[in-house]
Parts: structure tokens; C-alpha cells; sequence
């Protein structure tokens, strides 16, 4: 039943948040749940990773949790975690409203729910649906501001999902046709699915792997469907970006990964063209983005496009070290991306704007925001010793060794670019010179003035998140506990079947 129970655990919070108690009550709520989600989720995990089963009790048509759907659930828990201790100091900041401030928990235990559902659950259609629960509980969250630009992203953000939507769903209903078309009387499962490819027309298992890659791709933020995703991580709160971009993004990639098993067993299916393709077009393409940024938030959404590339490439390459590092890379990007942007919700706090070029010598106003914006730099960028670094190394040795030398080349290139693209804003803004003279301005009608500010003080809540989300980008770059490194082996191979 723990399954059940994780699943009741934010609506639960959802409901309780409505009743009309302090302010405290809603957030406090909300971090209690996503704790005990935490603790629930880990345990799964644990289990999944000594091999016993969870799912004894129900009905394997309904929930199926293996490695790979255990792994995702447990980041998704710890994210969520995270993002719900930082945002009682974040959302506190704006002295809101009692009822906006109850809204915008609601929509994130609904938000927390949506997600969670996604890798538990063994019937694609069900999946697809809580996808799009995904996207109403964001889209709200995405315009929480009530800003022009808030409105305008989250309405971006919805109607290209939702055209992505109707792309995966004529997907899943091609590839049930193919199942019936093999003969398969079984439910329609993914575990089904696999045993059914060999005898699925390929015409229509291509067609339909094509249309879900490129339907979930948009909410994904593959290139060149990615436009929504950099408008709408910049403009939601801090801590909705570090779950959009952070869980979000990788849990709808969960359910495009769980094509590839079903690709491998038809013969001459092309998935790892089509996966190598498509993901260095999305790295390449946000590196280069990376060097025009004009927003920090806008900075690190943008390298979310780099990074699902990076995972989409490691699966293209094929080996089982690649599909090792893949899982990797999924861990250390989900820790690492919510933390970025944890700090980047540090330094908006402290100087109240997101433009790159107002900012100047951030690190003598406000240390705090300083360092964590430096060590989210160099983190998510792949510097070594940090967690980053260790899977895109892994990814890189897998495409050397399956002699994939033209991919892996252009890989590591545009990582590289992403790095100095990342580090040289991030840099201008924690160490560069505080003053410009105003004529070097005055003939100059795109220019932008300094941003001149007092420091805030940073929320407990706010410091704590950062620690908490720090631990582990710091630690796995040195070591990858063993039921972890467990998880991780049973999920590269949940992608091989």
C-alpha cells in the first residue's frame, strides 16, 4: 500500500491546505507531506534496489514500480522536498494574501501529485492523462505573478503542450493499434508492450514512437519544440521553476524512455538515430542560446534544453554504460537544476531583478546568493568534483568505446560551450566591476543601468533548501551510495529489455 499512501499524501495536503487557519498552516502542511512523501519513496526505492517487490498487493495493470519508476519517484520526492522547505521563506518574502498564498499550495500538491503519478503507473493512456495534469497544475503555478509576461508564458506553456498532447495521444492509441495488430491479447502495459513488439507492423510502432518523441518532446523542451520552456521557467516563482525544470522535464522524459525497450525488441526500429538526432540538435542549439542569455533565470532554463539532449544522446548511443550514465545524468541534473535555481530565487530576493546586465559585484552585496550561484555554475555546467561532471564523463567514455566518434566529438563541444556560455554570465555577475560610467551609456538606448540595491536578508527556509539541495550535488560527484548505485543499474537496464 505505500504506493497508494505516497499518491493520497499531496492530495491529503491539497484539501487541508483550504481550511481557514493561519498563514502558517498551508506551507506548514505542505513540507510536512512532501516529507513524508520523501521518507515513503525512499523506502520504495530501497526496496525496488534489493530487489523485493511493492506492488505485491496490487494489480500489476494498474501500478508497476521497477527500478527505473522507483528512481524517478524518489527524485521527484526529494525535489519536491526541497522546493517546499524553500518556498515557506520565498512566498513569505511577498507578504501575499492568506487566500493567494492557499492557492498557490493547492496548486503545487496538486502539481506534486500529477508527477508522482507518472512512473507508477504501468497503462500508458493513464499516464498521458496525469501528463496533462501536469501541465493545468503548472500552468497555474507558471502564472502565479499575474504578470503580462507570467500570463503570457504560462499561456505559451499551455497551448503548445496541449498540441503536443493531442500529438503523444494519436501516439498511444497508434501504438495500441499495433499491439492488437500483433496478435497481443494481454493488458496494455509497458511491460506488454515489450513482450508484443517483435510481432508489431513496424510501420505503425515507428509511427507511433515518432509521434510521442515529438508530442512529449514539447513538454519536455526538445529543440525546436522547446520555445514555452524558457519563457515559463523564468517567469514562475524560484521554487516552481526548480520543479518544472528540475522533475518536471525528466518525469515526462521517464515516459518517452520507456519506448525504447519496446524499439529494441521490434527489428530495424531506429530509435537510437532518432534519439542521437534530436538530442544534439536540442544540446547544441541551448548552447549557443546560453551565450546571448539576458536572464539569469531565463540562463538556467536554457540549460535544461542542454542537459535533456545530453540524457536523449546517451541513449542513442546504445552501450549499457551509456545507458548507465544516462540515469546518471538524469540524478545529477535533477539535484543540481533545483538547486540553480534555488540560488538564482537567492539572488532575485537580494536585488529584485533577473536581468544579467544589472547586476554587477553580487558577491560584496549579498555572499550567500554569491556562492550558491557560483557553485550552481559550476555544478550544472559539469565542473569536476561535482555530480555533473561524473555522468557526462561516463556518457562521453560509453560514446568513445561504442566508437561513436563523430556524436560524442559534437557532444563534448557543445558542452564546452555551454560551460563558458554559463560560467561568463554567472562570472560578470558575482565578480564584475560594481560601477560603468553613465556617458559609457548615454548614446546607448538598449543599454541597461545597473541594478543599485540593499541586500535582504536571506529566509532560514531559503538557506536550508540550498544546504539540503547542496549535499547531494556535492556528494555524488564523489561517491554513489550502493543501494543508489543499485537503483541505477536495475534502471539503465529497464531500458534494454
Amino acid at each position: 500500500m505505500s504506493i497508494l499512501i505516497i499518491l493520497l499524501l499531496p492530495l491529503i495536503a491539497a484539501v487541508l491546505v483550504c481550511l481557514p487557519l493561519k498563514k502558517a498552516w498551508a506551507p506548514g502542511v505542505t513540507v510536512v507531506s512532501s516529507l513524508a512523501t520523501l521518507i515513503l519513496s525512499a523506502r520504495v526505492a530501497w526496496l525496488v534496489s534489493a530487489g523485493n517487490s511493492v506492488t505485491a498487493d496490487l494489480s500489476a495493470n494498474w501500478i508497476a514500480v521497477d527500478g527505473l519508476s522507483a528512481l524517478i519517484l524518489v527524485l521527484i520526492a526529494f525535489v519536491a522536498t526541497t522546493a517546499a522547505i524553500y518556498s515557506v521563506g520565498y512566498m513569505a518574502h511577498g507578504n501575499l494574501k492568506l487566500g493567494k498564498l492557499r492557492l498557490y499550495y493547492i496548486n503545487y500538491n496538486l502539481f506534486v501529485f500529477s508527477m508522482l503519478a507518472i512512473p507508477v503507473l504501468a497503462e500508458p493512456t493513464l499516464v498521458w492523462i496525469v501528463v496533462e495534469l501536469t501541465t493545468l497544475a503548472s500552468a497555474l503555478l507558471v502564472s502565479f505573478e499575474n504578470t503580462r509576461e507570467a500570463l503570457e508564458a504560462a499561456w505559451k506553456y499551455v497551448v503548445l503542450s496541449l498540441m503536443g498532447a493531442g500529438m503523444a495521444l494519436f501516439g498511444f492509441l497508434v501504438l495500441f493499434a499495433a499491439m492488437q495488430a500483433s496478435g497481443s491479447t494481454a493488458a496494455y502495459t509497458w511491460s506488454h508492450l515489450i513482450d508484443a513488439a517483435p510481432l508489431m507492423p513496424p510501420v505503425l510502432l515507428q509511427t507511433a514512437f515518432l509521434l510521442i518523441l515529438i508530442g512529449l518532446g514539447t513538454k519536455v523542451g526538445l529543440v525546436p519544440m522547446h520555445t514555452w520552456l524558457p519563457d515559463a521557467h523564468s517567469q514562475a516563482p524560484s521554487p516552481v521553476c526548480a520543479l518544472l525544470s528540475g522533475i518536471e522535464t525528466t518525469s515526462i522524459l521517464y515516459v518517452i524512455l520507456r519506448l525504447f525497450p519496446v524499439m529494441q525488441a521490434a527489428p530495424n526500429s531506429h530509435a537510437e538515430t532518432w534519439a542521437i538526432v534530436l538530442g544534439l540538435i536540442s544540446v547544441g542549439t541551448a548552447a549557443f542560446l546560453l551565450l546571448q542569455v539576458k536572464d539569469y533565470k531565463r540562463l538556467f532554463a536554457f540549460s535544461t534544453v542542454e542537459h535533456m539532449g545530453i540524457i536523449l544522446t546517451a541513449l542513442g548511443l546504445g552501450a549499457s554504460v551509456a545507458g548507465y550514465g544516462a540515469m546518471q545524468q538524469i540524478v545529477s541534473h535533477c539535484v543540481t537544476k533545483s538547486f540553480c535555481f534555488f540560488a538564482a530565487g537567492a539572488v532575485l530576493l537580494s536585488v529584485e531583478t533577473r536581468q544579467i546586465s544589472s547586476i554587477r559585484g553580487l558577491i560584496r552585496q549579498s555572499p550567500i546568493a554569491s556562492a550558491a550561484l557560483v557553485f550552481g555554475g559550476l555544478a550544472i555546467t559539469g565542473a569536476p568534483p561535482l555530480a555533473v561532471f561524473l555522468s557526462e564523463f561516463s556518457i562521453l567514455k560509453a560514446g568513445l568505446t561504442q566508437k561513436e566518434y563523430l556524436a560524442t566529438g559534437l557532444l563534448a563541444v557543445f558542452i564546452v560551450v555551454a560551460f563558458f556560455g554559463i560560467m561568463l554570465h554567472v562570472n560578470r555577475m558575482v565578480f564584475g566591476a560594481k560601477e560603468i560610467e553613465a556617458d559609457e551609456h548615454a548614446n546607448s538606448e538598449t543599454a541597461s543601468p545597473l541594478h543599485r540595491f540593499t541586500a535582504s536578508p536571506l529566509p532560514v527556509s531559503c538557506k536550508l533548501a540550498l544546504v539540503v539541495a547542496a549535499v547531494p550535488v556535492l556528494v555524488f560527484g564523489f561517491y554513489i551510495p550502493q543501494p543508489l548505485n543499485e537503483l541505477l543499474t536495475q534502471a539503465a537496464a529497464a531500458l534494454t529489455k
